[in-house]
């Protein structure tokens, strides 16, 4: 497991180097895929080939999903699941708040998960059964017990009918909770609630290898995870906090999932 981590960590900073360089010049390939809001360029497919190339080279037998990719098969039993830039429309429009995330799971599920903030030079790391780590110190959720004062991190879909209903989904929770901030890096989302400094995260829908490496830091950081229903074509989505909020934020996220659903359906 040990060398899984690492080898994870060494793809993470070996792209983080690339994309932050790129981040420092112009924009190359800019293209768009599932919606004409979710876009791609150079710098995600230059960085997904930098972390396949480090992963072959260390675990040719390892099955793979990569974002832009998509997934090839293994006998090793093991796959790992890549973002090579969470945060694309961000870092094309030169706001410093993106990042990689790189995930490997068994049979079991999740096994290593690290994401790996390029223009901060932190890396959240977590194993496991071995704890979360940021840059190498013991990371933890926050202890906020309370809705009220509870700062959550969100995000938006790329398809119009989506974020119609997480619009109402939102008008729900915000009165209910200090703030919502939507900072456009899910993966960085729930690092950061691994390392307390959100008090929660909610977002549906949400991709694989947005939340793999990001889930796997809160649960090893004495946090929860729960998957919730889909509300379209994208997929299910995750709520994430520390054990003494989780069941009133997993409480209020699913009945303002389901009321906003119901509330779409009757239109």
């Amino acid at each position: 497991m040990h060398e899984l981590l690492d080898l994870a960590v060494a793809a993470a900073r070996e792209a983080g180097v690339l994309l932050r360089d790129r981040f420092a010049g112009p924009r190359t390939g800019v293209g768009v895929k599932s919606s004409g809001t979710d876009m791609v360029s150079d710098a995600d497919r230059a960085a997904e080939e930098t972390i396949l190339a480090c992963l072959r080279a260390a675990r040719p037998d390892d099955a793979v999903l990569g974002e832009e990719s998509g997934e090839t098969s293994g006998t090793s039993g093991l796959l790992w699941i890549v973002d090579p830039l969470d945060g694309t429309t961000n870092f094309l429009y030169g706001i410093p708040q993106w990042c990689v995330s790189i995930a490997c799971e068994d049979r079991e599920g999740l096994l290593v998960g690290v994401v790996h903030d390029p223009l901060r030079g932190e890396t959240f790391a977590a194993a496991r059964g071995r704890g979360a780590t940021l840059d190498g110190r013991p990371a933890r959720v926050s202890g906020a017990a309370d809705l009220a004062t509870a700062l959550l991190a969100s995000g938006f879909s790329y398809l119009a009918d989506e974020r119609a209903v997480q619009a109402e989904m939102l008008a729900r929770v915000l009165p209910r909770v200090r703030d919502v901030r939507r900072a456009g890096s899910a993966a960085l989302d729930l690092a950061w609630t691994a390392a307390g400094r959100f008090d929660g995260f909610y977002e549906v829908p949400i991709q694989r290898w947005d939340w793999a490496a990001g889930a796997l830091l809160v649960r090893e950081a004495g946090g929860l995870v729960r998957e919730l229903p889909a509300i379209g074509p994208s997929g299910p989505g995750v709520v994430a906090s520390g054990p003494a909020l989780f069941s009133a934020l997993a409480g209020l996220v699913s009945a303002s999932l389901a009321g906003s659903r119901e509330d779409g359906a009757g239109r």
